[in-house]
């Protein structure tokens, strides 16, 4: 791609995310100050109120950067493989948080309208050819009905630990855990209950990341909860440590205009905070910080150094989750997915990269 094409495309994407669309596509990289949802309104068509089996096209991404497909290396990252995701079923889309097996196959996604997905990646080698097994479900509240009848939609962030799941909920400012022993993605959520600031966070910049932190690594046992644009009062993002040894309240240095999407942590014990900014003027931006887990405690202020990049030169979208994998090769490999706000001129891709150390 030219850089006059380059130009243009990052201009058309900043008028559109930046104009009416942004206002009428809540959890648009734009839509930072659109309305809250309070009863049920056209977006309800991409809510998932049954579970059904769908099938998702695969377009193959070649390349990540759009002027040199050569260049592979990206920060600490290399480009792996991609797919631009595809579907006839109307709830496909809105992908905001994505979990992986063991083995980066098996996934559980949510969609920041009310829906879980489930399946399997399917690669040739070690590269992306789509998804297969794909099924999509409600997330259901406490009464067994699907959240979306309570008015709640903005599913943003995800967390796993064995069959307890947790989901964070932006707007109405919730935390649900699902055990998945009863039902899996039938099982009914439990309301948790969160910190006072956590609840107060500002209207459509709560909880956008949810990490929980294993055994055997500092703070074993505490749920991270990474808001996307709440403030302490010098300006940094706020971010709360849920049970655990050492529950409270943290900060993390905000820089460039970037805001939280997702997270992850790293077998390491290091944490990779995806973040994304949005300008009128220079389109969409994407980085990867990493923080250590060992400076994270009740009362810090923590900082890390962008391991990645990438603008709209690159294969990039709204993305919104991010994970990693252990190969059997010993490769660690992030998986990012992207949120299309069921947007016409967005895409759901799905990208890897394998981590330099």
């Amino acid at each position: 791609m030219s850089l006059q094409a380059i130009a243009d495309r990052r201009r058309f994407l900043a008028l559109t995310l930046g104009g009416v669309s942004a206002v009428a596509l809540p959890g648009s990289v734009g839509a930072q100050s659109a309305p809250p949802v309070r009863r049920r309104a056209a977006v309800d068509e991409h809510s998932v109120t049954s579970t059904v089996k769908l099938e998702v096209k695969a377009r193959p991404l070649p390349s990540f950067d759009l002027r040199d497909r050569t260049h592979l290396r990206f920060g600490m990252l290399q480009y792996r493989s991609g797919v631009a995701l595809t579907s006839a079923y109307p709830g496909f889309g809105g992908l905001s948080g994505i979990r992986l097996d063991a083995k980066g196959e098996r996934f559980l996604a949510i969609s920041d309208k009310g829906g879980w997905f489930t399946g399997r990646i399917a690669y040739s080698g070690r590269e992306i050819t789509g998804l297969a097994d794909v099924e999509a479900a409600p997330l259901l509240g406490p009464d067994g009905r699907p959240i979306t009848d309570r008015g709640w939609y903005d599913s943003e962030s995800l967390a796993r630990d064995g069959d307890t799941v947790y989901v964070g909920l932006e707007r109405v400012n919730q935390l649900l855990r699902y055990d998945f022993a009863k039902g899996g993605t039938g099982a009914r959520g439990e309301i948790m209950p969160l910190p006072p600031a956590a609840k107060r966070l500002p209207n459509n910049k709560g909880l956008e990341a949810l990490v929980m932190v294993p055994k055997g690594l500092p703070l074993a046992g505490s749920l991270m909860a990474l808001s996307e644009r709440g403030l302490d009062a010098s300006g940094n993002l706020l971010a709360f440590l849920i049970g655990g040894p050492a529950p409270g309240q943290f900060s993390i240095v905000r820089s460039n205009d970037f805001d939280v999407s997702d997270a992850v942590l790293l077998p390491s014990g290091d944490l990779l905070v995806l973040e994304r900014k949005f300008s009128l003027f220079n389109g969409v931006g994407i980085r990867i910080r990493r923080i250590k887990l060992a400076d994270i405690a009740p009362g810090a202020l923590v900082d890390g150094p962008a391991i990645f990049a990438a603008d709209l030169g690159q294969e990039i979208d709204n993305l919104e989750g991010i994970d990693a994998h252990v190969t059997a090769e010993g490769e660690t490999v992030l998986t990012m997915v992207s949120d299309d706000n069921f947007s016409m001129i967005q895409r759901t891709l799905l990208l890897q990269f394998t981590l330099l150390e």
